[in-house]
């Protein structure tokens, strides 16, 4: 099974208030998120929570999403949300697949999420990855027999120097959505994005 892994623990500092609560469409940026997620065809959707925890948590329960806590959110790196949500899929045994999302990406298409799923199941690469105009985007895919290397990864070294020491095994998916490269960091950005959705 291809669980996915949405990363939510951010502080939203350059937002100024929460951005997974913010409103998106007829409900919220984390829940229109994890709503495209569920159209692609993921099942097994593990939200990683840190900033506005009790707020997200609650939300991401009532979607029917299960959640984790990143208890070195303030840190505000990816990395350690990554192997967060990978510490518990790991002790399950049917999850052959991570599905590295963003929480604040919800103009990511459902097409394009399902493309990088299907090129897995296809290949059985252990890396997936979306590219628009030769730029790598989000959601990729990171299978099993490469989880215990994540974990293995210490700051300062990132996600993308993961990518880049793994480049030889990344299946890349062209697609033609520039949704994949962008996320929610500013009020700008949000209300550019919420203009288009």
């Amino acid at each position: 099974m291809i669980s996915a892994v949405i990363l939510a623990a951010g502080e939203s500092k350059r937002m100024g208030q929460p951005k997974m609560l913010l409103p998106w469409g007829e409900s919220s940026v984390l829940a229109h998120v994890i709503s495209v997620f569920r159209r692609a065809g993921i099942e097994d959707i593990l939200v990683v929570t840190g900033g506005a925890r009790e707020q997200v948590e609650e939300l991401a329960a009532g979607l029917g999403a299960r959640t984790v806590f990143n208890e070195t959110f303030q840190r505000g790196e990816m990395l350690s949300s990554i192997q967060c949500g990978l510490g518990v899929l790991l002790q399950e045994k049917e999850k052959v697949a991570a599905l590295i999302g963003l929480g604040d990406q919800p103009q990511v298409q459902a097409g394009s999420v399902r493309r990088v799923c299907e090129a897995f199941l296809e290949t059985e690469s252990s890396l997936v990855v979306p590219s628009y105009r030769m730029r790598r985007g989000h959601p990729w895919l990171l299978a099993r027999p490469l989880w215990e290397a994540m974990l293995k990864v210490k700051p300062p070294a990132s996600p993308r120097d993961f990518l880049n020491a793994h480049a030889e095994e990344i299946c890349y998916v062209n697609v033609d959505d520039p949704t994949i490269l962008a996320d929610l960091d500013t009020p700008e950005e949000y209300r550019r994005w919420q203009g288009k959705s």
